[in-house]
């Protein structure tokens, strides 16, 4: 196979490149902001269409999950003192390309995450200079044919990522923004859009290597979203079916996902402890009976008892205040003689921010 130059790549542009930044925003977004088509890109197959897919470069990359497949040649962990682009000084780089005994690439996540971490790079640097870095690090640490399928499928990728443009700057109906099933609907076409992109782009091997466990999270957080929107079902019924979805998401994310959700509820039962407690030692107590540590336990009720003696003092105040009042004074003098009681009753300069706060608040 024909070595794969940067030449044929400078369609690339630096707005053309911003779809490589954001093409997964939209469903990283799903699980609160969550991240998460269009067609089959036009310009832009058109032109990676002489770059042949790595299915077609003379023998298939080798497909596995990270560590699988032992690697034989891989990609340094850094660029070292003074990398190419400022923001990546003291950094490690994410993900790796690697070849197995047999001079192919290995596919799997670590390979999107390279690309990526050179492409986040685009701003300080031209594109062609982060595609440049790409290009160097495979030919120089790869056996020339895994080099051939890491450039190929980087062409696959880039072409991908700005079609993937066109599902991010879908715009919703501003008459129905505030509407969630709305909102529902519209991450759910969006990311059947991109899924259909990714199969068109990709082959099935690549896609779930690339996508698998980001589809699977997606998938996951639109099926527990349109449970909780739900009016038909008890609470512990809508805890059940989160909890069916969620033992249907990969091994590595069930654990993590079962650990948020773990403390997600332990925080929210602290929380509730120290809203119904009648005191800061009160709160301390219910506190360490739900397993909060003694330093934090501590911690806690010290911060409580400040709030109580701040809000103790701002009763002060506010009498204090109450009695300066007096009809006809100037504006000015008005401000002059808060700033005096502020001043005298909140010598802290937090607790006077927080003071100013509560009387925005009043007002």
């Amino acid at each position: 196979m024909t070595r794969i130059s940067i030449g044929p790549r400078r369609w690339l542009i630096p707005g053309a490149l911003s779809a490589a930044l954001a093409g997964g925003v939209l469903w990283y977004g799903l699980t609160g902001t969550p991240q998460p088509t269009a067609n089959t890109p036009g310009s832009v197959a058109g032109a990676t269409k002489s770059v042949a897919p790595p299915s077609e470069a003379g023998t298939k990359p080798a497909i596995g999950d990270i560590g699988q497949a032992p690697a034989n040649a891989t990609t340094p962990e850094s660029l070292g003192a003074e990398p190419f682009a400022p923001s990546l000084a003291g950094t490690d780089i994410d993900g790796a390309l690697q070849a197995d005994g047999n001079g192919q690439l290995i596919i799997n996540l670590q390979v999107r995450d390279f690309f990526d971490y050179f492409l986040s790079t685009v701003g300080e640097v031209s594109p062609e200079v982060a595609i440049g870095q790409i290009q160097q690090m495979a030919e120089s640490h790869l056996p020339s044919q895994a080099a051939d399928q890491a450039l190929a499928l980087l062409d696959q990728y880039l072409a991908y990522k700005q079609a993937a443009l066109t599902v991010m700057q879908t715009r919703l109906d501003p008459a129905r923004r505030g509407d969630p099933a709305y909102q529902l609907a519209a991450l759910g076409d969006a990311l059947t859009q991109l899924k259909k992109l990714r199969q068109a782009n990709f082959d099935a091997n690549v896609h779930d290597a690339f996508f698998g466990q980001e589809e699977a999270y997606s998938e996951y957080t639109l099926s527990a979203l349109a449970i909780q929107q739900r009016q038909d079902l008890s609470d512990q019924g809508k805890q059940a079916l989160i909890e069916w979805h969620r033992n249907q998401l990969p091994e590595a994310m069930q654990a993590t996902e079962k650990q948020l959700a773990e403390s997600s509820r332990q925080q929210q039962a602290r929380v509730a402890a120290i809203a119904s407690a009648s005191s800061p030692e009160e709160a301390g107590q219910r506190l360490s009976e739900l397993g909060l540590d003694s330093k934090g336990t501590t911690e806690v009720v010290s911060y409580l008892k400040d709030r109580e003696r701040f809000n103790q003092r701002f009763q002060t105040f506010q009498k204090a205040l109450d009695q300066q009042a007096a009809p006809g004074l100037a504006e000015q003098d008005i401000d002059a003689n808060h700033e005096a009681l502020l001043q005298q009753y909140f010598p802290d300069q937090q607790e006077r921010t927080w003071a100013r706060l509560r009387m925005l608040g009043n007002s």
